[in-house]
């Protein structure tokens, strides 16, 4: 209702000064009544077009109130016609298209086999990149650091074939990882050891025992030591399990374990002897079968290899070993087939 108030109300003020101009009156009075008058209709007649703008564009009131009545006061008659007439024809207009706005869409589930199949490939990578000495020293460096945030048993061996690269920085920084890593160790351990030898009870002496174990194990699963140093943590870790097992013979887990080290020491008949051990202790197929089946490769028995991976009936869930067992599940097809 206002709106149509303002705009008689500024078109009768338009007419009013304009006819007191056409009257033959010009001077400096007249102009200013005129110039106060027309301000006063510009003002009015922007009020009057106000609500009829869209939303989006009267949300800037300033800018938009002082455009539309720059343009009906600074052009005499065509801007307020102007202004009149887009108006009426601002709705004939086209309207702006949808906007699509960003929609969160999550991610697919991944596959357990194609992600560690993508681990696999991705560490290999980084081997590769490593050797390649025509490759920068600055990005060697960078591979190099983030091998820190890969598995110790998988990063230390590549850390350890760094050791005799021509490169300088490269051998510095391989040792320091390597070296970082075995003290950490070997702090664990001589904490351990002094809270074995200072054990309260039998339920502490053998906590810490089963500690010490895990610690000594994780030296030579990790590749830290080599030579005498692996010997020496091979024995201790033996000493360690073997004190464990006399409390708990029915462990199946220090089985395992005790299996697994009676192998690196290359004492296959006892280490045979520990994994049938843990598996009549109930530990699953395939927690046992293929340390068997590696054992069993050592010694060049083909076809107990063989009989063991086919014992293998949920063969699925072992990413890490799926080439394997197809590669022997497809032998005796070949050999007959040759």
């Amino acid at each position: 209702m206002f709106q149509y108030k303002f705009g008689l109300t500024a078109l009768a003020l338009e007419l009013g000064v304009w006819l007191q101009l056409m009257a033959g009156r010009s001077d400096d009075l007249s102009l200013l009544i005129y110039c106060t008058a027309h301000a006063g209709a510009s003002a009015l007649l922007t009020l009057a077009v106000w609500p009829l703008l869209p939303k989006a564009v009267a949300r800037v009131r300033p800018g938009v109130f002082g455009l539309i009545w720059s343009i009906s006061f600074f052009v005499p008659v065509f801007g307020f016609l102007a202004v009149i007439l887009a108006i009426f024809a601002l709705p004939l207009l086209p309207g702006q298209g949808e906007r699509l706005h960003f929609r969160a869409v999550p991610l697919p589930a991944l596959d357990p086999h194609e992600k560690q199949d993508m681990n696999s490939f991705r560490q290999a990578g980084v081997r590769q990149f490593l050797k390649n000495q025509q490759v920068p020293v600055p990005q060697r460096l960078r591979a190099v650091v983030a091998l820190g945030n890969a598995p110790s048993a998988v990063s230390n061996p590549m850390l350890r074939e760094l050791l005799n690269d021509a490169a300088e920085d490269l051998r510095l920084l391989a040792y320091g990882m390597l070296d970082t890593r075995e003290k950490k160790i070997n702090a664990a351990i001589h904490a351990e050891r002094q809270q074995h030898a200072r054990a309260p009870d039998e339920a502490a002496r053998l906590l810490a025992a089963r500690r010490l174990s895990s610690l000594y194990w994780e030296l030579i699963y990790q590749g830290l030591v080599q030579g005498d140093l692996m010997e020496h943590a091979a024995s201790e870790c033996l000493r360690y399990t073997r004190e464990l097992l006399m409390v708990s013979p029915t462990d199946a887990g220090l089985a395992l374990q005790h299996g697994r080290l009676l192998h690196h020491l290359r004492r296959f008949d006892e280490a045979e002897a520990a994994f049938r051990g843990a598996a009549a202790l109930g530990l699953p197929p395939p927690r046992v079968e293929p340390y068997r089946a590696e054992l069993a490769f050592e010694r060049r028995d083909f076809a107990e290899v063989r009989r063991l991976i086919d014992n293998l009936d949920h063969w699925q869930g072992l990413a890490r070993l799926t080439p394997v067992v197809k590669l022997w599940r497809q032998r005796p097809a070949q050999e007959q087939g040759a």
